[in-house]
C-alpha cells in the first residue's frame, strides 16, 4: 500500500509540471479535502509502532490528546503551506525539496492522526480554516520568489522544531508512543529547516516572523481544546 501511494504521489507531482493553472487550484483543492477529512498511509513505519503502550491517568490522556491534536493541525498546516508554495514555485530544484518534504510532513500526518486515534481523541474542528489560511501564506510565500519561499519555510521549521521540544517536555513521561511520534517529527523539521537554508532560503523580517509566532500561538491555544 505503502509503494503504491508513493508511485501516485510522484505520478501527481510530476503531473503537476504540466496542468495549467486552474488545473493546479483543482487539484490543490483535492489535496486540500484528502488532507483535512482522510489521511494517506504513511510510507514509512510510524516510529511508535514497536513502542510500548503505557496506561495512562485520565488528566495524563487529556494532555496527550491535546498535545497530539495541536501537532496533527501543525501537520495539515505544513501540507497546505508546502503545497501552495508548489503551486507557484519558480524552480525545478525549489519545488524537488519541496515535495520531498510535503512527503515527510504526510507521514508526520498519518502519525499523529493514528496516535490520536489510539487515545480516542478526536482532530481540530478547525482544520479547514487553518488549512485555507497555511495554503494562502504559501502562495503568496511562492509568489513573492523561491528565496522568500524557502525563507518562509526556514522559519516555520525553526518555530515548529521549538514548539515540538516544548511538547516533548509537557506530554507525560509515560506516553512513550506520543513522545517517540514529537521526537522523530523534530528530528525532520530540522532537517527541512537546513535543506531550505543550503537551498539559499531569505531570512525574514522581524515582524514577518512575529506574525508567523503569533499565528502559531492562536493555533495551538485553540486546537489544545477545539
Amino acid at each position: 500500500m505503502a509503494i503504491e501511494f508513493n508511485i501516485f504521489h510522484l505520478s501527481v507531482s510530476l503531473a503537476m509540471r504540466h496542468l495549467s493553472f486552474i488545473d493546479k487550484i483543482l487539484t490543490s483543492a483535492n489535496d486540500a479535502l484528502t488532507t483535512v477529512f482522510t489521511v494517506a498511509p504513511d510510507a514509512r513505519k510510524n516510529p511508535a509502532e514497536d513502542v510500548v503502550d503505557l496506561e495512562l491517568s485520565s488528566d495524563e490522556k487529556k494532555e496527550s490528546i491535546g498535545c497530539m491534536r495541536v501537532n496533527h493541525t501543525g501537520e495539515v498546516c505544513a501540507q497546505a503551506l508546502y503545497r501552495g508554495q508548489l503551486t507557484f514555485s519558480h524552480s525545478k530544484k525549489t519545488r524537488e525539496m519541496l515535495e520531498k518534504s510535503c512527503d515527510e510532513e504526510t507521514d508526520h500526518l498519518a502519525w499523529t492522526k493514528e496516535r490520536l486515534n489510539e487515545l480516542n481523541g478526536k482532530t481540530s474542528y478547525l482544520n479547514c480554516l487553518f488549512y485555507f489560511n497555511s495554503f494562502l501564506i504559501g502562495a503568496i510565500a511562492g509568489l513573492a520568489g523561491d528565496k522568500w519561499s524557502l525563507g518562509f519555510v526556514e522559519e516555520t521549521e525553526i518555530q515548529v522544531a521549538k514548539h515540538l521540544q516544548n511538547h516533548l517536555e509537557k506530554l507525560p513521561i509515560d506516553d512513550l508512543k506520543s513522545r517517540a511520534i514529537v521526537e522523530k517529527m523534530r528530528e525532520e523539521e530540522m532537517q527541512h529547516e537546513k535543506a531550505a537554508h543550503v537551498a539559499g532560503a531569505c531570512e525574514l523580517p522581524f515582524v514577518i516572523k512575529k506574525i508567523m509566532q503569533l499565528q502559531a500561538k492562536v493555533m495551538t491555544v485553540v486546537t489544545f481544546y477545539l
